[in-house]
């Protein structure tokens, strides 16, 4: 089953180029984890929620509003695709990445039809 792993973290915590994190250990030995497993089906970074756009229509008219739907500190700052055999895999595989030590992971299934 595939799954969808939000990674979210605070904005307010200083950028970290792609660079950087790839050069991080924990990073290192998460990927090489993923890598190991084979699970991996995507995934990427975000641009910070200040440069999203929240698309509603409301009585038949497109309604559009800068930044996040919520207000909230913790923005979704990436996302990996992953395909494990059950949702105790997956959560198994989200505990191990680095964001889940300051930050959230929520894993949800992707609805397959």
């Amino acid at each position: 089953m595939r799954y969808l792993m939000m990674i979210c973290t605070e904005e307010s915590d200083p950028p970290v180029s792609p660079e950087e994190h790839s050069a991080m250990p924990e990073f290192i030995a998460y990927n090489e984890e993923v890598a190991r497993r084979g699970v991996a089906r995507g995934g990427n970074r975000l641009r910070p929620s200040t440069d999203a756009t929240t698309v509603r229509v409301r009585d038949g008219e497109v309604v559009l509003s800068d930044g996040p739907f919520a207000e909230t500190k913790d923005q979704i700052g990436g996302y990996d695709v992953i395909e494990c055999a059950n949702l105790d895999e997956a959560i198994d595989l989200a505990s191990r990445h680095p964001c889940a030590a300051y930050g959230s992971i929520e894993v949800r299934p992707v609805w397959e039809y």
